[in-house]
């Protein structure tokens, strides 16, 4: 017996761009999240080779499981997570905010065009400018959500998962550095709402080898935690 497979065509705009040329990792991550259970529990992500921009890929559920496709070759899979995913700890926004000065990509930015943290127009990317938190092993920003990235039912799951996902590599990152999202958990509670203002909080969680290891959250402005995830960077040679 074999299980019918439900296939749709995707096309990443060229403005969801992480690295130039190549889609946002969190963006991706996100749009798999929602394809695959719309939301209701965690999903781990696998980046196996970079998703084009303005490209018509072939996204495909079978059973519990979601990939993206450029013809014959897998770009993307992602698979239900059995436990809940661990956050970070609550940042308030106002020190989340002050914490953007510190942002090491003031410095030195190896992707200034991305999406989620580059150094883009307001209201064209989400300049989300992760810094150190004063006394803890955290960095954060304030998250100011343009109304820009919203749809008529509100801000998508492939925002959410962008903004969780560069976080967690400058959690790493000092002036300059960088590495390329490998796998992306995500988990989703609550809504994020355009024009809110949210905590982005990230913590390192190891390194061996190459990889880096991270996780991100995002809280509303009470401290609610409204949607975490769990990253794993592949640092280059």
């Amino acid at each position: 017996m074999t299980t019918a497979a439900l296939q749709t065509v995707l096309t990443v705009p060229e403005r969801f761009r992480g690295p130039a040329g190549v889609a946002n990792g969190g963006w991706i991550a996100g749009t798999m999240a929602d394809a695959l259970n719309g939301n209701r529990s965690p999903v781990e992500v696998t980046l196996h080779a970079p998703t084009p921009l303005d490209t018509e890929l072939c996204l495909e559920h079978v059973g519990n499981t979601v990939t993206l496709s450029d013809g014959e070759r897998l770009l993307v899979e992602a698979f239900p997570v059995a436990e809940d995913l661990t956050a970070p700890d609550f940042v308030p926004f106002t020190d989340a905010a002050r914490a953007e000065s510190g942002f090491p990509g003031w410095q030195g930015h190896a992707f200034p065009e991305c999406f989620a943290c580059g150094l883009r127009e307001p209201g064209d990317g989400l300049r989300i400018f992760p810094g150190p938190v004063e006394g803890t092993d955290l960095v954060a920003a304030g998250w100011r959500v343009p109304f820009t990235v919203a749809d008529e039912d509100g801000v998508p799951a492939s925002i959410v998962g962008a903004a969780l996902d560069c976080v967690t590599g400058w959690a790493h990152f000092k002036p300059g550095e960088s590495a390329l999202l490998g796998r992306l958990a995500v988990q989703i509670h609550g809504r994020v709402y355009p024009g809110g203002a949210y905590s982005v909080v990230a913590r390192a969680t190891g390194r061996e080898g190459r990889k880096l290891f991270g996780e991100s959250a995002i809280y509303d402005v009470n401290g609610t935690l409204v949607a975490a995830a769990r990253a794993t960077w592949i640092a280059a040679r």
